[in-house]
């Protein structure tokens, strides 16, 4: 499955706040409990897919065969099992030493890097050259994993169904269980890359930032605001009817413009239906356009 890497995303306090807009009578006499409505949002993204979640990358380092999954793991998309590196490291200059996150690009134009890194990921899987490398940021020391093997999973649980993991043949094995991953080696550097669930550093629920998709967000919890309002003997029952008629449309329509397929799974299905055609077509005769002289030579 492809996924977006260039949607963006809010919190949930900022979604709120412009449902809150909208109700504003409502709003006024403190109605409208947040923690009521996180269970909305949360139902909302499920509904929308793993193509709405963020795509994240992060080195586990494996110890006596297991190593504890990310807390905010949601699906495996591949994995890796990296080797030998190269370093090296920065000095602090001057008196006035700070902790920061140093910069990538001293390192890719030594390694001849041709991809940009984005600055605040500490692991990345870049191209170098003609081969590919996984780039480590640990305080100051800069990793450039050269040797990546392929590990198998042996399990489907919580892996995506296109993930090359699952059909690779390697010596290397793993399954996730009980929130880590179990390896069939003792210790090593586990890169992983995963659809993350939608949670800020804080944990925090966030949400999409679009304009199809925010109509559906809002009116979803507008909806369930003024159920509970009518759960509560009010009379709001015609704005509900009407919330009910366009949220109907902004789910229609949230969920048309989640599944519309990029140029990349387009591509994967012309090809596939370039290759179902030859097949059936052309591929039973492809013996009668060979040579005159082979055909007679192999002739019984």
């Amino acid at each position: 499955m492809n996924y977006n890497y260039t949607l963006k995303y809010r919190s949930f306090d900022s979604l709120l706040e412009d449902v809150k807009t909208d109700l504003r009578s409502i709003s006024t006499e403190g109605n409208i409990e947040p923690a009521q409505l996180i269970k909305v949002a949360m139902r909302v993204n499920y509904d929308l897919g793993l193509r709405i979640y963020k795509t994240k990358e992060k080195m586990l380092c494996v110890e006596d065969g297991r190593v504890r999954l990310p807390d905010d793991f949601y699906v495996m998309n591949y994995a890796l099992v990296c080797g030998e590196y190269e370093y090296s490291v920065q000095l602090p200059q001057g008196t006035n030493i700070q902790e920061v996150v140093p910069e990538y690009r001293p390192w890719i134009d030594q390694l001849n890097c041709t991809d940009e890194i984005n600055m605040g990921e500490l692991t990345c899987l870049q191209k170098c050259g003609n081969n590919y490398g996984i780039i480590q940021v640990i305080n100051t020391e800069h990793r450039f994993f050269k040797t990546l093997m392929p590990v198998r999973f042996k399990n489907s649980e919580y892996i995506d169904c296109d993930c090359p993991n699952l059909r690779t043949h390697g010596l290397d094995e793993a399954y996730i269980k009980d929130g880590f991953i179990w390896t069939s080696f003792k210790d090593a550097n586990l890169y992983i890359n995963y659809q993350g669930s939608l949670e800020d550093d804080n944990g925090n629920l966030l949400v999409p930032d679009h304009p199809f998709l925010n109509e559906y967000y809002e009116y979803a919890l507008k909806k369930r605001i003024l159920e509970n309002a009518v759960m509560d003997g009010a009379n709001v029952v015609p704005q509900l009817q009407l919330v009910m008629q366009e949220y109907r449309g902004a789910r229609n329509n949230a969920l048309s413009v989640v599944n519309t397929p990029n140029f990349s799974e387009m591509q994967k299905l012309w090809a596939a239906n370039r290759k179902a055609m030859y097949s059936k077509y052309y591929d039973m005769f492809k013996s009668y356009f060979r040579p005159i002289d082979y055909r007679i030579n192999n002739a019984v």
